[in-house]
């Protein structure tokens, strides 16, 4: 993460149209409980110590408590830590922001595990921070050779499994590195900006991989991921995990930033997830995240998220439009099919604005020769208020996911067909049902719904819910749409009042998706999509959703 500036969106490409709804009340968890099959819902905890060390408190329903409990008991099921390699300076001053030594990350993973939770490690290789634009090699590395490095990566990564074996606390995940686009351990393992070649990323990734695997014990899996920033960025990540595969580096997992004001919007993580587990066959992972519940600003020293992220989020700035934000990412990731989406983890919830927990310390700007303003740049996306007080946004942690009420709603039942499973399909003209057939690729799996003829038509497609509780419901899509047509629009129905309809926003290559609520009071529900087209007007619809959100 890169946390003094603002990183520049690669490209807004796909909008997710967001209505904020409060959700129908789900069971909480009543601790976390990790396992390699839970769907992670973590949070990145590594400036708790500095930030407790300084006075900070913390808060649920008004009453002090440790806050790796409070994050646990509303259903926290990993910590993610990041781990520096010597963050402080030749006389022993602190670097700060966490420094984020082994014995600072060994006892943070002991509480977090005490709690139930798993552990994510977090290697970056470096003194302090490190992220696409610094991989600086740690001090007591520099001046080796690229083998004498490579040695040096594999026995610095093997004695920290082995110290935190000794503590009781080995890893559950360990990532190799923090937001590599760029390579690691500048300059051996640089890549990109005119650098093509992957051999030396791949042999230093390797290397660390390997110290890794050969401190592991009989029975023993740690899994390994590799983390990208720009979780948005499709052809990054094609071009970054097609070179690392080609030199057979070993991984697990596809670990990805992913911060709605920086890199892209929601339909482009989307795409990007459900390309990356199918194209390398890999489970794929939100290891930072985050979105502000207020404009505020705790300690009066610039944030990081202000209008501007704010506009290009989607999302209002408030407690709800950042549970709704969490709640559509989490969805976003549960829906990758084979259920190759691991989950999503919160960075920084802890940073309160306590005066001195900022990013970095005088040392550390010193000597690593950052000129920055010292400050908390994240004070406004944490998952507690300024007074310490768990924000509502927590109670997602330990949700159920509400249940699509939607049969066949990916369009994945029959593979190329007129007749998709479940959906009745209906023309004005019975000979122009002809316009209605599944194609891909998709955005979500491998099929989509396609509308389109070479001649005018007039549509649609279908379903019909009885039975339904008494209740809000809402009703999604994903669409592309040529635009053109006299009308193009989802709907629904026969729910106790007037026909609701949302118009498709005109949008040929980037997936946008729409949503409607309804009170139904009937007991019944039809949904659909709709058009009435002019010759050659083509849709795109996929990943339909109806899920009851509250009473």
């Amino acid at each position: 993460m890169t946390i003094k500036r603002p990183l520049l969106t690669l490209g807004a490409l796909i909008t997710g149209l967001v209505i904020a709804t409060s959700p129908l009340t789900v069971p909480q968890a009543a601790q976390a409980a990790y396992s390699k099959t839970s769907f992670i819902m973590g949070g990145d905890l590594g400036m708790l110590h500095e930030i407790e060390t300084r006075g900070g408190v913390f808060k649920k329903d008004g009453v002090a408590d440790d806050p790796v409990e409070i994050l646990a008991d509303s259903g926290m099921n990993l910590a993610r830590l990041r781990l520096w390699v010597d963050p402080y300076t030749a006389s022993g001053q602190a670097y700060g922001g966490g420094t984020n030594d082994l014995a600072t990350t060994i006892a943070m993973a002991q509480r977090a595990k005490a709690e139930g939770m798993g552990i994510l490690l977090d290697f970056h290789l470096s003194d302090w921070w490190a992220d696409p634009g610094t991989q600086t090699i740690p001090k007591a590395w520099r001046g080796l050779t690229y083998a004498q490095l490579k040695t040096a990566v594999h026995d610095y990564t093997n004695d920290v499994i082995d110290q935190m074996r000794a503590a009781g606390v080995v890893p559950n995940i360990v990532q190799m590195g923090n937001e590599i686009s760029s390579g690691v351990l500048w300059d051996f393992g640089r890549i990109g900006n005119g650098v093509s070649d992957f051999t030396q990323l791949a042999g230093l990734l390797t290397a660390g991989i390997t110290g890794v695997k050969d401190a592991q014990l009989t029975g023993e899996k740690i899994e390994i991921a590799l983390h990208l920033d720009q979780g948005g960025d499709n052809a990054l990540y094609r071009w970054w995990f097609d070179g690392v595969t080609a030199k057979n580096v070993p991984f697990d997992i596809i670990a990805l930033s992913y911060y709605p004001f920086w890199h892209g919007t929601m339909g482009q993580l989307a795409y990007n997830l459900n390309d990356l587990s199918a194209r390398y066959g890999k489970d794929v992972l939100i290891v930072e995240t985050a979105y502000g519940w207020t404009l505020g600003d705790g300690d009066g020293l610039i944030n990081s998220f202000y209008t501007t992220e704010e506009a290009a989020g989607g999302y209002p700035a408030t407690v709800a439009g950042q549970t709704a934000f969490l709640r559509d990412l989490r969805d976003i990731v549960k829906a990758v099919p084979n259920n190759r989406g691991r989950g999503l983890i919160w960075w920084e919830p802890t940073w309160l604005p306590v005066p001195g927990a900022n990013w970095g310390s005088e040392a550390g700007k010193t000597d690593n020769g950052d000129t920055g303003i010292l400050s908390n740049p994240w004070d406004n996306q944490t998952l507690f208020d300024w007074n310490g007080e768990a924000l509502d946004t927590l109670d997602v942690f330990g949700e159920t996911a509400p249940t699509n009420l939607v049969k066949n709603g990916g369009f994945e039942s029959n593979g190329y067909t007129s007749t998709p499973s479940n959906w009745g399909v209906w023309a004005q003209v019975a000979a122009d049902k002809d316009a209605v057939s599944t194609q891909s690729p998709a955005v979500v799996g491998t099929y989509k719904l396609n509308f389109w003829k070479a001649t005018a038509y007039t549509a649609s497609v279908y379903q019909t819910k009885t039975s339904l509780p008494s209740g809000t419901y809402r009703l999604s899509a994903w669409v592309l749409n040529s635009g053109g047509q006299n009308s193009a629009y989802l709907y629904a129905k026969r729910y106790g009042g007037t026909e609701k309809q949302a118009a498709f926003p005109v949008s040929a290559t980037d997936w946008k998706r729409v949503s409607i609520d309804v009170q139904v009071t009937s007991g019944i529900l039809e949904f659909g999509v709709y058009t009435n087209a002019k010759a050659g007007n083509w849709l795109n619809i996929d990943d339909v959703r109806l899920v009851r959100t509250g009473p």
